[in-house]
């Protein structure tokens, strides 16, 4: 992993002006919400200008972060994003409003793994970033990859999981199944026989994954 000066250093460089982002990232501190750190989302929104996405589908929500960071990239962009925690849905849905984003960011409350056809009638989508339950990474990708259109990629956040998933030192039996988990699920997609995935040691481990053929519709 990178070194904390480093990181640090990173920061501050990443560090946005825009008063709302403040307010969700202190929001999050507050009530102990998972978000992504600001090198990972500057990583994704970096990729967001790249790919340009008209539709983006986020599977977990939280507070609506990640979500309207990637939404502030370029009005012209949809996002579907998921969440089944109704605390979360109802936080995310006022950040969302507050930012007057309602349009551009369409809720969806429930189980990722029960929601298919809802979200199937906002596809195919260009972008799928996966950031939820860590033990069910596998099973959100083999049900939405198929959603996937022509030169899309998948983006799955957490992967190298505080380095856990590099050596038996996590913390408390928990961790370390979580830890297994994330890291079955990386060799799996590293060894996916129709894409082709590159992790980044970039915040909590960004994992790119792209067909190796262009899908024909």
């Amino acid at each position: 992993m990178i070194e904390e000066n480093v990181i640090h250093y990173i920061n501050k460089l990443n560090n946005p002006n825009e008063e709302w982002i403040h307010d969700i990232e202190q929001e999050a501190k507050e009530h102990n919400v998972p978000i992504m750190d600001k090198v990972g989302i500057a990583f994704l929104t970096q990729l967001i200008r790249m790919q340009k996405p008209s539709k983006v589908l986020e599977i977990g929500t939280a507070i609506g972060y990640s979500a309207l960071r990637m939404a502030s990239v370029h009005d012209a962009m949809k996002i579907v994003t998921i969440e089944r925690d109704k605390n979360m849905f109802q936080r995310a849905k006022n950040n969302i409003e507050k930012q007057e984003k309602e349009n551009q960011i369409i809720q969806l409350f429930g189980d990722a793994l029960e929601v298919v056809a809802d979200v199937k009638a906002y596809g195919p989508f260009d972008l799928i970033f996966i950031d939820a339950a860590k033990g069910q990474y596998e099973k959100f990708f083999m049900l939405y990859e198929q959603m996937l259109s022509k030169n899309g990629i998948i983006i799955t956040d957490n992967v190298l999981f505080r380095g856990y998933v590099a050596t038996e030192s996590a913390e408390t039996k928990r961790l370390k199944k979580i830890a297994e988990k994330i890291d079955r699920y990386n060799q799996w997609l590293v060894n996916h026989p129709d894409y082709t995935t590159t992790i980044f040691p970039i915040g909590d481990g960004v994992a790119i994954t792209v067909p190796k053929e262009i899908k024909e519709y």
